[in-house]
């Protein structure tokens, strides 16, 4: 299937899309798997390698596969009922297997029971675990191999070998492995795939502006042209605004909550005591205030998300409050939208998530959403260039104009590691969320101020920031071995 929206933009737990999301899918997702097997297991073993177990433990990642493993999913888990099964976890020593399938088996399994191989990257990708079940006798039931990819993305062993057959050979040894989990014949055949589901496939920001000049069409209009052919106009119009309302939720909790956020690094929230101070100075959204508000959301969403709060992946939990902060800024200060009533704001909220999901899904298709994979820039940087598209939209740029602010925000992301002290996604996570918004922001009046044409083009920018990913030392690669993770004491 094609990459919609709703991939994209998904309701997920905090902290972390690609080591809390992804891993409960995981488990979630083996427990399809055993199927009528699932009352004959007596032992689990689980093993997680790489990005996943080096830093797991501030991420949040084996409590998310044990709940996983109970069939609970992200997108519909609420906090209560995650906390709930933690504190019954810890207490009893086992999980309920498959529990919210109505049968579920108790075992004893908890995330000290988990082999965690930090050192070890398998081929695919640096985000892996691997699941197995035994029965009484010590027979193996059932054993998958998942991939964490980024934004919530899992994709398993199986998949993967089952999309290797059916590519074309590449290159006379076959597919060539590569730290970016599918071959490029592997991807080339999905793409292929793609274009025959869609009535104005894109692969490239070539293509999608070629698209838009056919058709006199809008970016917008193109990405929800395609979403139609998956979707009813009801449940595309109620489901992005729905995903809207979840961001607003998730900002308004925060600002309510004061104190520490969990991890030990005695980290300060500061989103309610700003509010209060912000709300004091600037009761009517003067606009010489903009900035301040901007800040203000970005850094409430991420408050929230690094306390394992409800957030929208937006493409990825580590860089969930750019796109909300940015989407604020149009609702409030962009005028036809502020003064244009409900009607508009609903419009540009749409128009809004609609262009940032199809530069979005350029960063997923040809290069990477992963901090594990490809530093920060693949989750601050590309959240950035999303929102800086989807501004330029709401602000009445052409589909020029629009490809152009979004590569401005990545080429001034570029490089940007992930190197989260102590595993905990807030510091640097938090502030930098707020300081790409602003990025954005500038992209989008600085593309707005030309005519679309300009030198470094998008799919250029994106290339490069998958070649620099690649570069990259593992050490800047979400793992807590280098940068600010190894230079900041934690205590």
């Amino acid at each position: 299937m094609p990459l919609s929206v709703f991939d994209l933009f998904t309701v997920g737990i905090g902290p972390s899309s690609s080591h809390t999301v992804g891993p409960m899918r995981a488990g979630s997702s083996f427990i399809h798997l055993l199927g009528d097997a699932l009352g004959s297991v007596a032992d689990l073993r689980v093993d997680v390698f790489g990005s996943l177990a080096a830093t797991g433990a501030g991420h949040g990642t084996f409590d998310a596969i044990l709940i996983g493993l109970e069939g609970c999913r992200p997108d519909l888990i609420e906090a209560n009922e995650l906390t709930a099964r933690r504190t019954r976890m810890s207490e009893t020593g086992t999980i309920i297997l498959g529990d919210s399938t109505g049968n579920g088996v108790e075992i004893a399994l908890t995330e000290d029971d988990m082999v965690k191989r930090p050192l070890t990257v398998l081929p695919r990708h640096t985000n892996a675990l691997t699941i197995t079940a035994f029965d009484s006798t010590g027979q193996t039931l059932a054993e998958e191999t998942y991939y964490s990819v980024g934004g919530g993305f899992v994709t398993s062993e199986t998949e993967f070998l089952e999309k290797e057959k059916s590519a074309e050979a590449g290159a006379e040894d076959g597919p060539e492995s590569s730290e970016f989990a599918v071959a490029d014949s592997v991807v080339e055949a999905e793409l292929e795939s793609y274009s025959e589901e869609l009535p104005y496939p894109f692969h490239s920001g070539a293509e999608l502006l070629e698209r838009c000049r056919e058709n006199d069409m809008s970016i917008a209009e193109i990405m929800h042209a395609n979403e139609l052919s998956m979707w009813d106009e009801d449940e595309i119009r109620h489901g992005l605004l729905h995903i809207y309302s979840v961001m607003e939720e998730c900002a308004s909790a925060s600002l309510d909550r004061s104190g520490y956020l969990p991890g030990g690094l005695k980290v300060r929230r500061r989103a309610h005591d700003w509010y209060l101070k912000l709300k004091a100075e600037d009761p009517n959204h003067d606009p010489g205030y903009y900035l301040e508000w901007v800040n203000l959301i970005a850094m409430a969403v991420n408050e929230e998300n690094a306390s394992g709060g409800r957030v929208v992946t937006a493409p990825t939990n580590g860089a969930a409050g750019i796109i909300p902060a940015v989407l604020h800024y149009a609702l409030n200060y962009v005028p036809s939208v502020a003064e244009g009533g409900e009607a508009a704001k609903h419009r540009a909220i749409i128009d809004f998530l609609l262009t940032a999901a199809a530069i979005g899904v350029l960063y997923k298709e040809r290069a990477s959403i992963s901090g594990a994979e490809v530093g920060c820039q693949g989750e601050v940087g590309s959240a950035s260039s999303m929102a800086a598209g989807g501004l330029a939209a709401v602000m009445g740029g052409t589909p020029e104009q629009v490809e152009n602010a979004a590569e401005i925000a990545m080429e001034h992301n570029l490089g940007l590691t992930c190197d989260p002290i102590s595993g905990l996604v807030q510091v640097p996570c938090i502030e930098r969320n707020a300081i790409a918004a602003g990025k954005a922001i500038n992209a989008s009046r600085m593309a707005l101020w030309g005519d679309g044409q300009h030198r470094v083009s998008l799919d250029e920018v994106i290339e490069t920031m998958r070649q620099t990913g690649a570069d990259m030392s593992s050490k800047y690669k979400e793992t807590a071995l280098g940068g600010l993770a190894v230079n900041v004491v934690e205590c």
